[in-house]
């Protein structure tokens, strides 16, 4: 039986590194695969149900009713099983779950499937993003930027299979099921890769229910500015380009594709930029972007200038919640708990965004709607400072059992095991990474700030 030193050094090897970093890629692009295969279903699902807008609508609005409701909980699961059981369960629930919107035989059961398909997705999301920070943690670097942009990827390869099918006639029914079967599997998988993040002995478990920290809300506030701007878009830049910019239907849904392309692909690349440049400038730099990309926006009359200001909304806006999401994980004793008061605020504004969209255009107009996006994404600049790391109270002490700083817990050899609280004060006091000038640095391994 292996040494507890030994143990720790194998869980420090680069290779166990690396594939609990594919694990956890994985799992994001097969939380977005759901993601991106259930959309492509909904316009089959209105119609076997004999649904109309406001039916539909109402429907849509339980994922992310499930997902504020469930997420608080997802810290307490994440402690009581650890974080490698907990994303195999709760990740492979959620592909499972998407079987059940096209078996619902009404519109009440269609809401209380999509209330279990939130619960599931936003749990799996809070635990996905905590293990995505610990394994940032333990690798030195930024990550998280990348791992958001494999969840983009994800929804663009479940679109890609989910259109031909709906193209083709295929009854959602099998689609969804045989989409659902085959993730659960790649979920599995994925998960039994995945770092076995656990509590420290004696560690209290995090409450049931229970307010977000105040950090959590600060980061979260900013996060809200992102995601308002990324929902209105999302749904409203077709149409901005129907109407205001005189688009035909085809150049309109170009708009849609601008967007998402240019934030998958800055997500995929935008840790190079935080490594570079540190995270508050990173999200400084995008609100500056994203707020040039609105204003073109609205003083467009024309379709190539609007596309171009909302591509240029979807660079500034990428980056921001994977690093609000960083930051979430290194405030507090249980990050989890963090992470999820932030992806709550994060939902919901993501759940109001349309709506508030389309009911300032009521009143006024489109371009007065993306005007309030403008002065969203400006907030962006004003509020970048609350990614930054937590200053350091001391400089980390001497190795302790096994010479990580993990408070001497050992890892088997085919996993890796990431204390929530070194033995000793220093940067990342709660086990969690600190991002400098040119990129994160942990407690663990040795791991110094980056200098200026």
């Amino acid at each position: 039986m292996s040494s507890p030193q030994s143990a720790e050094a194998a869980a420090r090897a680069p290779f166990d590194v690396r594939r609990a970093h594919a694990a956890v890629a994985t799992a994001f692009a097969v939380h977005g695969a759901v993601a991106g295969t259930f959309a492509t279903r909904i316009p089959w699902i209105k119609d076997h149900l004999g649904l109309g807008p406001a039916a539909l609508g109402l429907a849509l609005v339980c994922p992310a009713l499930g997902s504020s409701l469930a997420m608080p909980l997802a810290g307490r699961l994440m402690h009581r099983l650890g974080g490698r059981a907990a994303i195999r369960l709760l990740l492979s629930l959620w592909c499972a779950v998407l079987a059940l919107p096209a078996l619902a035989p009404g519109l009440p059961w269609l809401c209380a499937s999509l209330l279990a398909f939130g619960a599931c997705a936003g749990t799996a999301d809070v635990v996905m993003n905590a293990l995505g920070v610990a394994v940032e943690e333990r690798k030195g670097k930024s990550i998280m930027s990348g791992l958001h942009g494999m969840w983009s990827a994800g929804t663009l390869i479940g679109a890609a299979i989910g259109v031909p099918a709906a193209h083709a006639g295929l009854d959602a029914r099998v689609h969804l099921a045989a989409v659902a079967a085959v993730l659960v599997g790649v979920a599995l998988a994925a998960g039994s890769r995945a770092p076995d993040v656990r509590a420290r002995a004696g560690e209290a478990a995090p409450p049931r229910f229970a307010l977000p920290p105040r950090a959590a809300l600060v980061i979260g506030a900013v996060g809200f500015c992102a995601v308002f701007a990324e929902g209105g878009t999302s749904d409203w830049c077709a149409v901005y380009l129907r109407d205001i910019a005189h688009a035909s239907p085809a150049v309109a849904a170009v708009a849609y594709t601008a967007f998402s392309c240019t934030m998958a692909v800055s997500r995929l690349v935008g840790d190079l930029a935080v490594r570079r440049l540190g995270a508050v400038t990173t999200v400084r730099a995008g609100g500056v972007v994203a707020t040039a990309g609105a204003t073109l926006v609205v003083v467009s009359r024309s379709p190539v200038p609007a596309i171009a200001g909302f591509a240029l909304l979807g660079v500034g806006i990428a980056v921001v919640v994977p690093l609000c999401f960083a930051a979430a994980g290194r405030r507090g004793p249980v990050p989890s708990q963090a992470i999820a008061g932030v992806a709550t605020v994060t939902y919901t504004s993501g759940l109001i965004a349309p709506a508030a969209i389309g009911g300032i255009a009521g009143a006024s107009s489109l371009t007065v709607s993306f005007g309030l996006v403008a002065l969203l994404t400006l907030g962006l600049v004003v509020g970048a400072g609350v990614v930054a790391p937590a200053p350091a109270a001391a400089p980390p002490g001497p190795p302790d059992g096994g010479g990580s700083g993990s408070g001497g817990r050992g890892a088997p050899a085919g996993g890796v095991v990431v204390a929530r609280t070194p033995p000793h004060p220093g940067p990342g006091a709660m086990g969690a990474p600190q991002v400098g000038a040119k990129g994160p640095a942990g407690a663990h391994g040795g791991i110094e700030p980056a200098g200026p």
